[in-house]
């Protein structure tokens, strides 16, 4: 029997199915609409407006000549969607430039749009009433395209002019474009429809809220093929030109002033809804500058290690050599350069528990960067911040269980297909299975389903026959000590990219994607990043292989971002991560493995990411520190950066 499980109040369906006829629109508004709706629809709804160049430039037309911006001014744009303004903005002179958004998708694709036009912008996720910038750090702050009076109370709305306040320094000037609350409430459009493309058109529906203060509005968008791919609910507070001028006084803007209204010619000339009637303002922050901040205590910092007395394994000669030592000498140097940090250094792991004890009281932060595991024992690599969880000490990286999931290959997989991340197909065989069914077509490639840095992957683990396929078994299992499950997945071809992220949840960089070159590759040998490619300096894929910076289509990049967070924030990963892929052959992304805690050596991926991102190894390791201390020691106002 199925049981059917009715949507909360104020939810969105994109299921397929629609709502139906609703007698108030108002019982089905999430007070959080917000958070759900700027996405890759909202940019088909709105594109007549949000994506039409000459709308654009018209607008910065006005707001440049309104602020008077000169260059090298900084200017911050609040609710910067995908950074239309600020990229036109970018065109007419030398500024810095910053862009602050709810919408994950819509600030990858600002950021992704900007590292394409090549241009500086830094554009961040966050929330407009706790803004992650310092005081008085802003000449402009714009709030543009309609994007105030989102929220479900006007102490929201003052939360975010107090923060804008702050931010502006003494004389600083915010402009804002703001619904015309009067006009609307008097002339908003009750019921109508129209095409968005040749393939989507929407409906919409529209009434007063309870309080005669917000239009709340309905969207039901079709798809010619599909049906219904989402019905939605959204509000915005109906503010007039009067109230609007008391919040902002109250907060201690001065010399408020209004210029007209703005009225968009959009090339659908159908419903423009909110957008359809605006007026601008300007108004000046009078203040004086913020007491300077006191200079940053130096902070203590333990660096744990795999322990080189130890035998490790994944090594050739399972012990470490002149490239660890070379590996662990150019760290020591980066880490050097960092003036906030003092750091010791732990990579005895007989002694590690009693030599922790030791330094307890005087550490702030440990740098887990044993990721060869306690005991140099891979499997062992979330004892470590175990360890460090019972000693009560704050650490980098990701935490026990996080750390054991992505060991598994097997579960990432199966926790990527719950929340919608694409994996290419595959099987597990078990130690104990001497048959098993063959339900994907060749070529196939077999890997040990626990591991990491490529251990047991070989260019011989490419199998084109069911032959092959029980060769590269047996080998994993005799020429590796591997008794564990094999997984059997399909051998993708096209690219294969790779994802960095650091930082929380909060506030996190994406690093340029890199993508594996194999054009230098000897013909004939399987396309593939393994053991060879990472450990045996005399094999053709350490020689030949390099990771250049992807060069994909935007729609495809902002796919592989968006699916790295999600996977980022289901599995709980914190400060930085890896996210493996590779593409299929009609260019669909698959995801292979998520790396927590990845390799942190100055040549690794991710140190390859940074620099292709302009931030070399010591700022890299830097950022892994500051995403762990902020993580545990919340700024409210951090540098702006």
């Amino acid at each position: 029997m199925k049981t059917k499980v009715p949507l909360k109040k104020g939810s969105t369906e994109r299921t397929g199915k629609t709502k139906g006829p609703v007698k108030n629109l108002e019982y089905h508004l999430h007070p959080e609409w917000w958070k759900r709706i700027f996405n890759a629809t909202y940019l088909k709804t709105d594109a007549d407006v949000v994506e039409d160049e000459n709308i654009t430039k018209s607008e910065i037309d006005l707001f440049h000549e309104l602020l008077d911006i000169r260059e090298g001014n900084s200017l911050l744009d609040l609710a910067c969607g995908q950074g239309r303004h600020l990229l036109e903005l970018s065109n007419r002179g030398s500024f810095q430039l910053f862009g602050l958004d709810r919408s994950r998708y819509l600030t990858q694709r600002a950021k992704s749009i900007a590292r394409k036009k090549g241009v500086s912008i830094q554009f961040k996720e966050g929330d407009a009433r706790k803004l992650p910038y310092a005081s008085d750090s802003f000449d402009f702050v714009t709030i543009l395209g309609n994007s105030f009076g989102y929220f479900e109370t006007a102490e929201d709305d003052v939360k975010i002019l107090k923060e804008v306040f702050r931010v502006l320094k003494p004389g600083g000037r915010l402009l804002m474009d703001v619904a015309d609350g009067s006009f609307l409430r008097d002339n908003f459009t009750p019921r109508s429809w129209e095409w968005i493309d040749k393939k989507h058109f929407v409906c919409r529906e529209r009434s007063l809220a309870t309080d005669n203060e917000r239009l709340i509005s309905r969207e039901v968008v079709t798809n010619t093929e599909k049906g219904v791919i989402v019905d939605q609910f959204y509000a915005e507070r109906l503010y007039t030109r009067e109230i609007l001028a008391d919040l902002i006084g109250k907060v201690g803007f001065k010399e408020l002033n209004f210029h007209g209204n703005i009225e968009v010619a959009s090339l659908r000339n159908q419903d423009l809804g909110m957008m359809a009637n605006r007026f601008i303002l300007t108004t000046t922050a009078v203040k004086e500058w913020s007491p300077k901040k006191k200079k940053k205590a130096i902070k203590n910092v333990v660096v744990i290690m795999g322990d080189p007395a130890l035998n490790d394994i994944i090594k050739p000669d399972a012990k470490f050599d002149g490239d660890d030592f070379e590996t662990i000498e150019k760290l020591k140097i980066g880490l050097s350069k960092l003036e906030n940090f003092k750091f010791s250094f732990l990579n005895g792991h007989h002694t590690l528990i009693n030599d922790l004890q030791k330094l307890k009281d005087k550490t702030d932060l440990v740098f887990n960067l044993c990721d060869e595991g306690f005991g140099n024992d891979a499997r062992k690599e979330l004892h470590i911040p175990a360890l460090l969880e019972m000693m009560n000490l704050p650490y980098t990286g990701s935490n026990p269980q996080t750390l054991a999931y992505c060991y598994d290959k097997s579960l990432i997989r199966g926790i990527a297909t719950e929340i919608g991340v694409p994996v290419a197909n595959a099987f597990v065989i078990t130690a104990e299975d001497n048959l098993f069914e063959l339900n994907i077509p060749f070529p196939v490639i077999a890997k040990p389903n626990f591991g990491d840095s490529s251990f047991g992957i070989t260019q011989k683990n490419v199998a084109n026959t069911i032959e092959d396929l029980a060769d590269a078994i047996l080998r994993i299992r005799e020429q590796f000590g591997y008794d564990k499950p094999i997984l059997v997945e399909e051998f993708l071809t096209g690219a294969e990219v790779s994802v960095g992220i650091i930082g929380n949840s909060d506030n996190y960089l994406v690093l340029p994607i890199i993508e594996e070159d194999y054009s230098e590759l000897p013909e004939g040998l399987p396309k593939i990043c393994g053991y060879e490619a990472k450990w045996l300096t005399d094999s053709p894929y350490m020689q030949t292989l390099r990771s250049i910076r992807a060069s994909l289509p935007l729609s495809l990049e902002q796919e592989l971002i968006n699916h790295s967070l999600k996977l980022f924030q289901r599995l709980d990963c914190k400060d930085y991560c890896r996210f493996d892929w590779r593409l299929n052959s009609l260019d669909e992304p698959k995801m292979l493995e998520v790396n927590p805690n990845p390799g942190w050596c100055w040549d690794g991926h991710l140190a390859k990411m940074s620099s292709i991102g302009g931030m070399d190894y010591t700022q890299m390791l830097e950022a892994i520190l500051n995403a762990a201390d902020t993580r545990y020691h919340p700024i409210n106002e951090p540098q702006l950066s």
